[in-house]
């Protein structure tokens, strides 16, 4: 039996978010004498270093700092909150649209990946692989999950047994592991949180539906609940997953229960 499996572009926005309410922080950013000039600014300016600029409004801001393993992050309440907001905007409107979360494990067999070899070669740089567990070795390698496709499709071939079963229509709320050598808070960690969408559907013309549906999804949070106008488009071929056909502006693909992703928004 064969399915059309809809997915749109990853759609991975890093945003500095600013409360309504605002209040004066006690310790001004930049210090002033009673009698004399401002003294040196603690914040270094954008013009001489701006990724230490940003690394450092990030932690006087209190949203998130380093963790103990390079590349890891910590993300404190305000951050937190910040997810939180984006997260439960998202997904009161994908439970309006049909869709249900679940669940799926974060440790995939290498052996699922090794099925998918186009797929995954962008990701081999940056698998976290576990060989060793329980004081033994492993008999085969488990990869802490980069993305979910190859376990989800897995589930997906199981679980759709006719056209009765059809749409599918599912989300996940996880974290992934992607190992960064060149990290910087929110924007590039080796573990962030992020959402993922999968769905198969029918017919072509459902898929494409549910691909532009999930583009205005996107569209509307961005600008109602953040103020950020976004720029919805296709993603760029080296940005892409490997799909056998796509569709302006999004990517749709027809497979055996092959997921693929509509959208994801990390923190």
């Amino acid at each position: 039996m064969h399915v059309w499996v809809a997915s749109t572009p990853d759609l991975a926005h890093d945003v500095i978010w600013c409360p309504a309410q605002v209040v004066k922080p006690a310790t001004p950013f930049a210090a002033r004498d009673d009698d004399g000039p401002m003294a040196k600014p603690t914040l270094t300016p954008q013009s001489e270093d701006f990724p230490r600029w940003y690394q450092e409004v990030v932690q006087k801001a209190q949203m998130a700092e380093n963790g103990p393993v390079r590349g890891t992050m910590i993300i404190r309440p305000w951050g937190y909150a910040l997810w939180e907001h984006i997260r439960d905007g998202l997904d009161r409107r994908f439970k309006a649209t049909g869709h249900v979360n679940a669940y799926f494990p974060m440790f995939i067999p290498n052996s699922f990946l090794a099925k998918e070899a186009e797929h995954v070669e962008g990701f081999s740089p940056e698998l976290a692989v576990v060989t060793q567990a329980g004081g033994a070795e492993l008999a085969e390698p488990i990869v802490v999950r980069p993305t979910s496709e190859t376990v989800i499709g897995d589930a997906m071939s199981r679980w759709i047994q006719s056209h009765r079963d059809l749409p599918l229509l599912l989300n996940q709320w996880a974290n992934v592991v992607r190992w960064e050598l060149r990290p910087r808070l929110f924007l590039r960690t080796s573990e962030f949180l992020w959402q993922e969408g999968h769905t198969a559907h029918a017919t072509w013309d459902e898929a494409q539906e549910e691909t532009l549906r999930m583009h205005q999804v996107y569209r509307e949070v961005m600008e109602d609940e953040l103020a950020i106008s976004p720029v919805l488009g296709r993603k760029t071929p080296v940005k892409s997953l490997p799909v056998p056909s796509r569709l302006t502006p999004s990517k749709v693909s027809c497979a055996t229960v092959k997921p693929c992703r509509w959208g994801r928004v990390t923190i």
